[in-house]
């Protein structure tokens, strides 16, 4: 009876599980439903609050944190190039040669910066700059980039540090550049008391790059106490690299031309030293007479300086002659600037001028992407390809309507 008992009970509790799990299904899925369209309520609801109430508050604290990126990426670079960290030399280099507007803006940020930092170091040394400015210019063939690495060798042997702007002609077709210059230089690259640069001149005349003067001023707040900047050898008109080193040398090849070359007005009269290059072997003889041709010309020559007269060198890259004396005779240049008190206003003359070609090309720029100009420039040029109008007369035409424009502009039309 007992046992009857227990399976009668058994069998009631299984049927009665059996008829309610159905119902409780139903309310489980039914609950959770309601639970998911009170989440999705609740989350449009919030969201509805988020977009309508404090948008301002939201685009001013995003304009906040890009400021503050900007500013920390100047400061973060400035506090790792003055540190030794040399990865962000090129990061500096890089972002100083930007033409984007936003990173121009980090740009004279940081710039300001290594400026300060330099002019407290010059106050240091008795307000005498800590670097040494060396242009190298010359024909093509000359052995430039030999010379350099043999001489950039034998300075960090010497215990100095030095810089290599390398400028590397652009394609006036492509705009491309090799860069190849550190594929000449393949001791001094992994010399870690040397840095290489190669920038492409994207087809800027004078034979250097736009921002190579902001690039000195970078490669002299991250402790080069030397900079080497190699120009185009592209002829005589390559010479707008006076106006941005202390000392202008220039490198001739053997045979490479008559004294008449010399007399000619162009480099050869802003140059301070001349180096007759691959001094050596067969060339010995020819460069030789070379060296005679050039200091005969330079004697007959204007002379530009009351305090130093230019001199000329015989140097070989291979054998490493003549390359002590040539850093002797440009130490001496260095100290006679120095004492006679023309170096620093060499230099400030150079920056007013740099500051001039940068307003020169910025406002090239902007007259080609006018409003009023842009649109006439193919009727123009193909104007003048067709040899209707000259070239001068088109340029009036474009410089009229750009005047027009801004006069009314002025006159609040």
């Amino acid at each position: 009876m007992l046992r009857m008992a227990l399976w009668q009970t058994r069998f009631f509790c299984t049927s009665f599980l059996l008829k309610a799990l159905p119902w409780a299904t139903k309310r489980t899925s039914f609950a959770h439903r309601n639970s998911q369209v009170s989440r999705g309520s609740w989350s449009r609801w919030s969201q509805t609050l988020r977009t309508s109430v404090p948008a301002t508050n939201s685009v001013h604290k995003t304009s906040a944190s890009q400021t503050l990126d900007k500013e920390s990426l100047a400061k973060k670079l400035f506090h790792q190039l003055v540190g030794g960290h040399r990865a962000a030399i090129a990061q500096c280099i890089t972002l100083v040669e930007s033409t984007h507007h936003g990173k121009q803006a980090q740009a004279r940020e940081l710039l300001a910066e290594i400026l300060a930092y330099l002019k407290k170091k010059t106050a240091e040394n008795d307000g005498i700059p800590t670097s040494f400015r060396i242009g190298l210019t010359g024909p093509p063939g000359a052995g430039k980039s030999t010379f350099i690495e043999a001489f950039g060798k034998q300075l960090t042997e010497a215990g100095h540090k030095v810089a290599v702007l390398a400028v590397d002609p652009s394609s006036s077709y492509s705009g491309g550049s090799l860069l190849g210059d550190k594929t000449r230089m393949p001791e001094l690259t992994r010399d870690m008391s040397a840095y290489i640069r190669a920038s492409p001149t994207a087809g800027t005349l004078g034979g250097v790059a736009r921002n190579t003067n902001d690039a000195i001023v970078v490669c002299e707040g991250a402790g080069f106490n030397i900079i080497l900047v190699e120009t185009v050898g592209v002829g005589q008109s390559e010479y707008a690299v006076a106006d941005m080193v202390d000392m202008l040398v220039l490198l001739v090849p053997p045979a490479g031309g008559d004294e008449l070359q010399g007399i000619k007005r162009g480099i050869v009269e802003k140059v301070d030293l001349i180096l007759v290059s691959k001094a050596d072997g067969e060339l010995k003889v020819p460069s030789r007479r070379v060296k005679a041709e050039y200091t005969s010309a330079l004697k007959i020559m204007r002379k530009r300086s009351q305090v130093w007269s230019p001199k000329v060198m015989q140097v070989s890259a291979l054998t490493k002659t003549g390359l002590t004396e040539a850093w002797e005779t440009m130490e001496e240049y260095h100290t006679i600037m120095i004492k006679s008190k023309l170096f620093l206003p060499k230099r400030a003359h150079q920056h007013r001028t740099w500051m001039w070609n940068h307003i020169r090309d910025n406002i090239l720029d902007i007259f080609r992407c006018h409003p009023e100009v842009r649109p006439e420039i193919p009727q123009m040029e193909a104007e003048v390809s067709q040899g209707r109008i000259t070239a001068g007369m088109a340029a009036d035409l474009l410089l009229s309507r750009f005047r027009a424009k801004a006069t009314a502009h002025d006159n609040g039309l």
